[in-house]
């Protein structure tokens, strides 16, 4: 079988594998869809572990199964998060899913024609995919389900107004949900495409990014409630201490490159009660809620598709996701 293999942004490599089989309680998933997160071109936090197969929003399809497996049968859709918790350490009773260390199993990578799904991932990360729910559709289901556990942990509620900065597909994400909750929403970008974009979306104010001092010194536009913080850049960081309002919050659910210097003015944002939080992964309830969202329609994600593209293709992918202009999301498709 093919694979790509990722050795660093600008060499991809396509690779034949042989190709896995399923063991007792394991099954083998053709990967049928696989988005390329944002994380994945983050070369300071992926090429410690190079080369590496990467893909990790994945919708596939049950190819064959081994002995004593009965939770899933062949030609079953399904969704396997990336990694899981083991539900059973004082982490995960907490609801602190992401930071559980007790199952250090991963997802194989999804930039691949076929991938083995341990006992492990099978238990408590595979879910199936509703009808409703395409495959291409199916690879938000972890991104989303980020940002579900991010607004929940922000206390994001009705009426509230959201400020997010940053509008790639993250933000997108945020303000697609941040208006279903019925919240104003302030969507805050240097590209002025990208801001059209987060308006046609439901933004409800779009503001470039050298504008923002100024609209919220005039009191025209308001302060946030919550600040969402998607883009590493420091200057929304600092911007983002002005833009939160009284008793509010800041997410991070971005960060600067280890080694920039992120100044807090802890002073003023005592005295005001703000929250700073952070916010990088999901656990098993914000994987339902997402997978519910995407089934009822009232998250819509298809629009948010801009490229679907074959395996051989992945280098350009990653190109497309590094640059950011011309795309949204982008999709492999490693069985075309």
């Amino acid at each position: 079988m093919k694979v790509s293999v990722w050795h660093n942004n600008k060499d991809i490599r396509l690779e034949e594998v042989t190709k896995p089989e399923p063991g007792p309680g394991e099954m083998l998933v053709k990967v049928h869809s696989c988005g390329i997160c944002g994380s994945d071109i983050v070369e300071w936090y992926r090429l410690p572990r190079a080369p590496l197969v990467q893909g990790h929003e994945i919708g596939g399809e049950v190819v064959q199964t081994g002995e004593l497996l009965d939770k899933f049968s062949e030609g079953d859709r399904v969704f396997i998060a990336p990694k899981v918790p083991c539900m059973k350490c004082r982490y995960c009773k907490n609801g602190n899913y992401p930071v559980c260390s007790e199952i250090r199993e991963r997802l194989p990578g999804g930039y691949a024609q076929y991938i083995l799904v341990t006992k492990a991932l099978i238990e408590t990360g595979t879910y199936l995919i509703p009808g409703s729910i395409s495959y291409d559709e199916s690879t938000f289901i972890e991104p989303l389900a980020c940002v579900v556990r991010a607004q929940r942990l922000a206390g994001i509620r009705e009426g509230q107004t959201v400020a997010i900065m940053g509008s790639g597909m993250s933000g997108l994400l945020h303000v697609k949900l941040a208006k279903a909750r019925k919240c104003k929403v302030i969507a805050v970008d240097i590209n002025g495409k990208k801001l059209e974009t987060a308006r046609q979306f439901g933004a409800d104010v779009t503001v470039q990014a050298e504008d923002l001092a100024s609209q919220t010194a005039s009191g025209k536009m308001g302060k946030a409630d919550v600040v969402m913080l998607c883009t590493s850049a420091l200057p929304a960081i600092d911007q983002a201490w002005e833009l939160v309002d009284k008793g509010g919050a800041v997410v991070f659910f971005a960060v600067p490159d280890p080694g920039k210097e992120v100044i807090v003015p802890i002073n003023d944002l005592w005295m005001k009660e703000i929250r700073i939080l952070t916010s990088y992964y999901c656990g098993p309830p914000d994987i339902v809620d997402s997978i519910k969202l995407l089934e009822s329609g009232t998250v819509r994600v298809e629009d948010m598709i801009t490229h679907r593209l074959p395996l051989k293709d992945t280098d350009r992918g990653f190109a497309l996701v590094a640059n950011g202009d011309e795309s949204i999301k982008v999709i492999i498709r490693p069985n075309e």
